[in-house]
């Protein structure tokens, strides 16, 4: 292929080392992603039928798990497809489309966990105003800020770089995304520099708001037993998912900055995908299972639902 940035397809080189085996990771990755689906989606629908969970920490856990179909469904499909296909390619459009998906899915993820640190920083550390902080409008606004803000830095990106001359097809890994296809330019721009930088500036500042939000609410909650109880109940799930999050997105950066021939390529595509599978399944889990309303509400619509089932066989 000639150097210049006529590329249609790319390549997804990662598939290489997987085909001896594609029939049985086929069959456990529809398993995984179904599962991913059904909770998330039994999250949300609880969340929506049930008004008493009409509140700003439940909405915004709602929204986590809309993103988190949205994420999964910009990889899954087109991965399972590839599995079992001879050919693992993608077309221009396609990358720009799973690489838009993907970015701005996990820019999005990590600004509703900002978000959830600071409904919880202001419900504790700040008590009598929480109402008229985290009104419904407010709420609205920070929820389409949330989703609004990480699509249209990452719509800037591709755009951006749309146009650099690429001197390669052949992407390392078994998704398309955005620093990956960097590799395959030519020559480094101040474009490819200079929006990547800002992103990972503008992310690391959130970074540092959420720490700051937990010392002051783990400071608050030590000075008295209610408190401590408080935050073990609502603040330690989102303080688990942040971690999780936080840990997986590393995972990525390391190898994406300092990936090693001598790490098997089976490893390299587990640390490059990790963040599509362990996120998506269990943030949902860590909420269903930690805060009570939730695992109430989700004991009670089962136990309905065995009533109807004990009734229907009757």
């Amino acid at each position: 292929m000639n150097n210049t940035s006529v590329v249609t397809m790319f390549t997804l080189s990662g598939f290489d080392s997987i085909t001896e085996h594609r029939f049985i990771l086929f069959a456990l990755t529809f398993v995984f992603y179904c599962v991913i689906v059904q909770v998330n989606v039994t999250l949300i629908v609880i969340i929506i039928i049930d008004k008493s969970l009409h509140e700003p920490m439940f909405i915004f856990i709602c929204n986590l798990c809309i993103n988190a179909l949205y994420r999964t469904a910009g990889f899954y499909p087109k991965f399972l497809m590839d599995i079992l296909s001879d050919s693992h390619v993608i077309s221009y459009a396609g990358c720009f489309v799973q690489s838009l998906v993907v970015t701005s899915s996990t820019c999005v993820d990590f600004s509703f966990l900002v978000l959830m640190a600071y409904d919880r920083y202001v419900a504790i550390c700040r008590p009598l105003v929480y109402h008229s902080v985290m009104n419904t409008q407010r709420v609205s606004v920070l929820v389409f800020a949330a989703w609004f803000v990480p699509v249209v830095q990452m719509l800037v990106i591709i755009i951006s770089t749309s146009t650099i001359r690429l001197c390669s097809s052949k992407i390392s890994r078994v998704y398309c995304v955005t620093y990956a296809k960097r590799r395959l330019e030519c020559s480094v721009s101040i474009t490819t520099v200079l929006f990547p930088a800002f992103m990972i500036t503008f992310y690391l500042c959130l970074f540092l708001l959420v720490i700051y939000s937990y010392f002051h609410i783990m400071k608050t909650c030590l000075t008295s037993k209610d408190d401590r109880i408080k935050f073990l109940q609502t603040c330690l799930p989102h303080l688990m998912s942040f971690i999780v999050m936080s840990m997986c997105l590393l995972f990525d950066i390391l190898h994406e900055g300092f990936s090693s021939e001598r790490i098997p390529e089976s490893a390299r595509n587990f640390i490059a995908i990790q963040f599509l599978l362990v996120p998506p399944l269990i943030n949902p889990l860590i909420y269903g299972l930690k805060l009570n309303k939730v695992r109430n509400r989700i004991n009670r619509f089962m136990c309905r639902k065995r009533n109807i089932v004990k009734c229907s066989t009757v």
